[in-house]
């Protein structure tokens, strides 16, 4: 079994998302030993933003620029990585109410017709079927809980939108809200996100053993 691991944070030691997705993936491969761990670290190994090169993909590799060709390479590293996984653990911090620019260049580039996706006569179908992907989410501020604090939030909404696009239908998510409200509301998020991060983990221990 193979389990990439994200991180998405720019904060380093003080992220709590980098801090839940390590016990996330300890978790995991204590549930299942013999887990082979790829780490994928957006704020250090930076992805490019998407350009007229990086779109060279949708041109063929035959008329594809030198440039092209550049770009053409590091997003079929990304989404071969991102295919080989069976599990993906993906930390997302909430940045101005959706997730890290960091984030959102690395699915622009795995979200690839042929791919991850395809369309058919009947719409899009997804391609990347098949794997678990938990996504541990932080939040300074608490938005679960309200229907105006959903409505603001385009972090979890949108995660799960492209997840599923691609065809991805075990997609669980563990949440740390309001660790910006202060020492206690932070450790108390933390202690809850804890909890829900083993029973994550374990949804899929059940599912094999039924």
């Amino acid at each position: 079994m193979k389990l990439l691991h994200i991180d998405s944070s720019i904060t380093g030691d003080q992220s709590v998302s980098r801090e839940l997705t390590a016990r996330t993936v300890a978790a995991w491969v204590a549930t299942h030993p013999g887990t082979q761990v790829e780490r994928l670290d957006l704020a250090t190994a930076v992805v490019p933003h998407l350009s007229a090169d990086a779109l060279g993909f949708r041109t063929g590799q035959a008329a594809a620029t030198d440039a092209q060709r550049r770009e053409n390479a590091l997003s079929e590293v990304l989404v071969s990585q991102f295919l080989a996984a069976d599990v993906v653990v993906i930390g997302a911090p909430l940045y101005n109410f959706t997730i890290p620019t960091q984030l959102k260049a690395w699915i622009d580039r795995v979200a690839q017709a042929g791919r991850t996706f395809t369309y058919t006569d009947k719409g899009a179908v997804g391609l990347a079927g098949g794997k678990t992907v938990i996504v541990a989410l932080t939040r300074g501020g608490v938005y679960s809980t309200s229907e105006g604090g959903r409505a603001m939030e385009h972090q979890e909404t949108y995660l799960q939108t492209v997840l599923g696009f691609f065809g991805i239908t075990d997609v669980r998510f563990v949440r740390a809200e309001g660790v910006a409200m202060g020492a206690e509301p932070r450790a108390k998020a933390l202690a809850e996100a804890a909890g829900e991060i083993q029973a994550r983990v374990n949804e899929g221990a059940v599912a094999e053993a039924a």
